[in-house]
């Protein structure tokens, strides 16, 4: 049997070439993710000649959302993200702060932002001021920085007097 077989990409596959390459994959990949997605076809001169003319209709859909996705990266660079939680002793919170908090605080500045998008280290453990990442397109990375806040109305209650 075949060790690797030539698929000719219809799409973009992170990691794996853009569209028009031809590029060598095992068969179990070809028959089982990229053919039944429809992001390859077999490598034939018929499948690249036709492929060669959608990709050139592609090339000015893709520049315009490129430069969409520029525009979005701006308006993520320049807004301030504000998460409120609940804190503890020594600044420290309850819980952590993690991408889906951080893709509700984007969606309220009205920032269609996903949480698969955000790229944190790990997850935002104490109140402070810190920088995050933004994938939002193989060619367009930003980062931000996002503060977390004490919750208004945390602060214990005072003791009752006796």
């Amino acid at each position: 049997m075949a060790r690797h077989v030539q698929v000719l990409l219809r799409e973009n596959v992170e990691k794996l070439g853009k569209i028009g390459e031809v590029v060598r994959v095992r068969p179990g990949f070809a028959r089982n993710f990229l053919l039944p997605r429809r992001l390859a076809v077999s490598a034939t001169a018929d499948n690249v000649r036709r492929i060669g003319k959608e990709k050139g209709k592609r090339a000015v859909e893709d520049a315009a959302r490129l430069e969409a996705v520029r525009a979005l990266a701006a308006r993520i660079a320049a807004a301030a993200v504000n998460i409120e939680a609940k804190v503890g002793e020594e600044g420290r919170l309850y819980g952590s702060v993690g991408t889906a908090q951080l893709a509700a605080a984007f969606a309220a500045l009205g920032l269609p932002v996903e949480e698969k998008q955000i790229r944190l280290e790990h997850p935002i453990k104490e109140r402070g001021v810190f920088p995050i990442r933004v994938h939002l397109h193989p060619e367009v990375e930003v980062e931000t920085k996002v503060w977390v806040v004490e919750e208004k109305g945390t602060a214990p209650a005072p003791a009752p007097e006796a």
